[in-house]
């Protein structure tokens, strides 16, 4: 069981969505969606479930507009994705996150920027509480906080230039124009 962020589920509903930068040429990752895709279809031939945490659903519908309806059918329509809720169990996880922080420093301890508000703190935390407390192995995430936050706590975490391209088709097409 995997857990994606908003930043990943983005490229797989909207495939003209932004991509994130290559965090070593921090230039837009190339074919970001089709890296998505095929990370989506090798999870779900796999029997893997892909978890939406609600505050990831959350932001995506924020500004899914039009969308909304398609976005709802494409999670609840495909076997591959399961919504998780922050739900007791997950409350706690945060709780003890968010108290480890504060006792070595702060909230905002192991944020990137040590300004980020408060809130974006605790929504990182809880999407990373609703991944540990549900069993998930690992967090896809270009949210550098998320992405350390789940390595904190023990799980695996990728960006979206982790991911391999799906494999070019050995049936080339022959150009037979002269």
């Amino acid at each position: 069981m995997i857990v994606f962020d908003t930043s990943v589920i983005l490229l797989a509903l909207n495939p003209s969505t932004k991509p994130p930068l290559d965090p070593d040429t921090k230039k837009p990752i190339p074919r970001a969606d089709e890296r998505i895709e095929y990370l989506i279809d090798t999870l779900s031939k796999s029997k893997e479930k892909i978890l939406i945490p609600t505050p990831v659903l959350s932001e995506v519908m924020v500004h899914a507009g039009a969308a909304t309806t398609k976005y709802l059918n494409y999670f609840n329509n495909n076997s591959a994705f399961q919504i998780a809720n922050f739900d007791q169990k997950a409350a706690l996880e945060a709780a003890f996150s968010i108290k480890d922080s504060l006792d070595r420093g702060g909230i905002r301890i192991d944020a990137t920027d040590p300004k980020v508000s408060r809130g974006k703190v605790k929504f990182d935390r809880q999407i990373v509480a609703i991944a540990k407390a549900e069993g998930a192995t690992a967090v896809y995430s270009d949210d550098t906080d998320v992405f350390n936050y789940a390595k904190n706590v023990g799980l695996q975490a990728f960006k979206t230039a982790d991911l391999d391209l799906p494999p070019e088709d050995p049936q080339h097409l022959l150009d037979l124009k002269e």
